[in-house]
């Protein structure tokens, strides 16, 4: 009685009457989105890995997205569908996820004073994913749209001009730490808010997750860096005939 008393004189509302089911769900579908878009995001950075395999390899892949195996050499324009929706959840979820941002510059330092009284190391990955979120949002979009509007130009020789000779590897590198130290967070903040392998001992655990999180984004950063490094080397070789595209030799 004492607790509802109490909550009725900070808010100044009735605990009795029904609360609202919306921002639950809300945060479910955040948690949803969030948690597709992070599998994906280490999909996608594999997948354009093959890369260090060999061009071959990154082609084949490429036309595996296309569907070649249902049409005789696949049509790019599949993949454009395929990326409009990412992009679409991309979009989603960075909405869902601006209801918890500062809105201003009076709640940023709220929030500034607060986790340096609490000095708790989870508030902090909360504000990093706030930031790298932050610039997700605009680069993403720019490396999403050029996906959707020139999907013909991804492969080996297409993607080497794309970072090389037209200058976008500076935008991957930054995309790259932030997107891969975002869903690191993310995925480790989402298995603690729903109890994911929490197992007999919840700390024990949530120290297990912590090492897996940083391990992770260690390992998709560095394969990031190689991956970028190789295409950035296939564009300069290739600078010459910019605008031609792989041909796999037939055997």
């Amino acid at each position: 009685m004492l607790e509802n008393d109490s909550i009725e004189l900070l808010t100044g509302k009735d605990s009795n009457k029904k609360k609202s089911r919306i921002p639950a769900r809300l945060d479910y579908w955040q948690s949803a989105t969030g948690l597709f878009l992070a599998i994906f995001m280490i999909a996608h950075m594999l997948f354009v890995s093959t890369i260090l395999i060999s061009k071959e390899a990154m082609y084949r892949v490429t036309k595996f997205f296309e569907l070649n195996f249902l049409f005789e050499g696949g049509n790019p324009w599949i993949v454009s569908v395929f990326v409009a929706i990412i992009f679409a959840i991309f979009v989603i979820h960075a909405l869902l996820a601006l209801r918890k941002f500062p809105i201003s510059y009076k709640q940023y330092k709220h929030y500034q004073i607060h986790a340096k009284l609490l000095k708790h190391r989870d508030s902090k990955m909360w504000m990093t994913q706030v930031k790298t979120g932050f610039i997700m949002f605009f680069l993403g979009s720019v490396h999403l749209y050029i996906m959707m509007t020139q999907p013909e130009s991804i492969g080996p020789y297409g993607s080497g001009d794309r970072v090389y000779s037209d200058l976008m590897w500076p935008l991957y590198l930054i995309l790259l730490l932030a997107v891969e130290v975002h869903a690191a967070i993310g995925l480790y903040r989402l298995s603690v808010k729903w109890g994911w392998f929490e197992g007999e001992d919840p700390k024990k655990s949530r120290i297990k997750l912590k090492k897996f999180k940083v391990g992770l984004s260690i390992f998709m950063i560095a394969l990031g860096l190689l991956t970028l490094m190789t295409y950035m080397k296939i564009g300069y070789e290739h600078q010459d005939e910019y605008g031609k595209r792989y041909i796999m030799e037939s055997k």
